[in-house]
């Protein structure tokens, strides 16, 4: 049995990890810092569904803090693969509080390399993110320059990629980047648009549409993405990882259409300048995953989009007390 560390475990993407690590026979030590970045009861919700398993344990903390990071990892059960999900997330969030970005994103990394390396834990898979592409040719690989980011929020991550290269190189310690595209799904994150425009769509409340909906986002279902997160867990060496839908972009005009029609609703759609620290596309060449890990995304938009849909009306109202 695997012992892992999944730092950001209540969070969207981490507590799907988590389960799925929980289903493939893992003993999972979950660590998170139960931030209100968004309303704390739907990462409570999310944490309820762990702490029935019996290989799961929590411990809340924060991987800015290096002696508790140290101290999970000689704590005497060997930790043979940490999935770093830990972060700071969100582009125009970013500009508000760029320090909080680099001292999670960045420091907290850190801590967690230094643990590593002390402590002789071999493995890290950690979460990038598709917003380095910015303004590169699409499809997007992992071969194209990522020297220009356009918020701090991809900064840090650019830096915490540069990190972890030189902990590989320097000590040896495995790593694979896992750079995501647009994740969404059932409990996701309230400041991602498909949450919010469930919401908006059947509260008959404008969507606030940044642009004029002609944007694309290569959309992946969570539970995808929490799959080849697990997979690229057993990639050797240092390997940055698109995982993204594969297919052509969605427009967001596009998506909000169909999110209306599932749910039966106009949209009332508030049009508002576009933000100069958004990326106008997204589209991953996903070939190097398909390669190495044998990964491809099964959830079909519509699918996802249902199952988001479904999620939404059996907890609307928790979510009708979130501010979005």
């Amino acid at each position: 049995m695997q012992t892992v560390l999944v730092t950001g475990c209540a969070g969207f993407i981490g507590s799907v990890v988590c389960m799925q690590l929980l289903s493939g026979g893992c003993k999972v030590i979950g660590v998170d810092n139960m931030n209100d970045y968004y309303d704390v009861t739907l990462k409570e919700l999310r944490l309820r569904g762990l702490l029935g398993r019996n290989e799961f344990s929590f411990v809340k903390g924060d991987i800015e803090d290096g002696r508790l990071i140290d101290a999970l990892m000689r704590s005497g059960e060997r930790i043979d693969v940490v999935y770093n999900l830990a972060a700071r997330a969100g582009v125009r969030y970013s500009l508000q509080n760029p320090h909080v970005y680099m001292t999670t994103n960045l420091i907290g990394t850190l801590n967690i390399l230094e643990a590593m390396r002390r402590n002789n834990v071999p493995k890290m898979v950690l979460a990038s993110t598709s917003s380095l592409y910015a303004g590169q040719v699409m499809p997007y690989n992992e071969d194209l320059s990522v020297n220009t980011p356009i918020s701090p929020y991809a900064a840090s991550k650019k830096a915490a990629e540069a990190l972890a290269y030189s902990y590989f190189y320097l000590y040896g310690v495995s790593v694979s980047v896992v750079r995501y595209f647009t994740v969404y799904g059932p409990a996701g994150r309230p400041d991602m648009g498909v949450f919010r425009f469930i919401k908006w769509i059947d509260s008959a409340q404008p969507i606030e549409l940044y642009g004029d909906g002609s944007q694309g986002r290569d959309f992946t279902y969570v539970d995808d993405i929490a799959r080849g997160t697990i997979l690229s867990s057993a990639v050797s060496n240092y390997e940055v990882i698109n995982l993204g839908g594969g297919g052509s972009p969605v427009q967001v005009a596009d998506l909000i259409d169909m999110i209306a029609k599932k749910i039966g609703k106009k949209a009332i759609v508030k049009k508002m300048d576009f933000h100069r620290a958004d990326v106008d596309s997204t589209w991953a060449n996903i070939d190097k995953a398909k390669r190495l890990i044998g990964w491809e995304p099964k959830v079909s938009l519509s699918e996802g989009l249902d199952r988001s849909i479904e999620w939404y009306f059996a907890n609307k109202d928790l979510v009708q007390t979130m501010k979005l």
